[in-house]
C-alpha cells in the first residue's frame, strides 16, 4: 500500500477535479465516474466529511450508477493479477494458503450465480476473513432481496473506502492551486 499516498482532506478540497479523481480513485477501486461526482461535492474539510459525502452520493445515485460503483470492485477470489494492489492485500490473494482450488472454484460459481441474479458484482468488506468464511456469506446473499442486496453492497463498498482511508499513508504537502 505504500505507493498509494493520499493528501489530507483539506488538501483534497483544493485540488483540481482531475487531480482529486486521480488521488481518491483508489479508495473506490478506481470508480472514476463516482469519484468525479464526489469531487463536485467539495469542500469536505475532514475525512468524516469526505466519507459522509461519499455515502450520500453513493446512496443517492441512480441504480445503474450504483451498480457501476460495485462493478468496479474485483470478484471475491479473483485471480491476483486482475486485482488492484489494495484489493489483493485485502483479499489475501498474494497468500498461496488463502484458499485451495475447491474454494476458488466455489467462489467463482457463487460469483457467477450472484451476478446473474442481481446484475452487479458481490462486494463485501472482508476485514481479514478467509475465502472459506466468505462462501456462506455469499450463499446467504444469494437469498436476499435485490434492493436490499444493492444497498448492502454499497454500504460495504463504503466501508472498504473508509478502511482504506484510515490505512493509507497521508501527505501534508502544499497543494498548488
Amino acid at each position: 500500500m505504500a505507493e498509494h499516498v493520499l493528501p489530507a482532506a483539506a488538501e483534497l478540497d483544493l485540488l483540481p477535479s482531475d487531480a482529486f479523481v486521480e488521488r481518491v480513485a483508489p479508495l473506490f477501486e478506481d470508480a472514476r465516474a463516482f469519484v468525479a461526482r464526489l469531487a463536485a461535492r467539495r469542500p469536505f474539510r475532514t475525512d468524516d466529511g469526505l466519507l459522509a459525502a461519499a455515502r450520500e452520493t453513493a446512496l443517492g445515485m441512480p441504480a445503474e450508477d450504483q451498480r457501476r460503483l460495485l462493478d468496479a470492485h474485483p470478484r471475491i477470489g479473483a485471480a491476483p493479477e486482475t486485482m488492484s494492489d489494495l484489493s489483493r492485500g485485502e483479499q489475501g490473494a498474494a497468500d498461496p494458503a488463502a484458499g485451495g482450488r475447491s474454494i476458488a472454484s466455489e467462489l467463482a460459481e457463487l460469483n457467477e450465480a450472484y451476478e446473474e441474479r442481481f446484475g452487479f458484482r458481490f462486494v463485501i468488506f472482508v476485514a481479514g476473513q478467509s475465502r472459506s468464511q466468505i462462501v456462506p456469506l455469499l450463499e446467504q446473499a444469494l437469498r436476499s432481496d435485490p434492493e436490499v442486496e444493492l444497498r448492502r453492497g454499497l454500504e460495504d463498498a463504503l466501508r472498504i473506502a473508509a478502511d482504506r482511508l484510515g490505512r493509507l499513508p497521508r501527505t501534508t504537502e502544499a497543494v498548488v492551486r
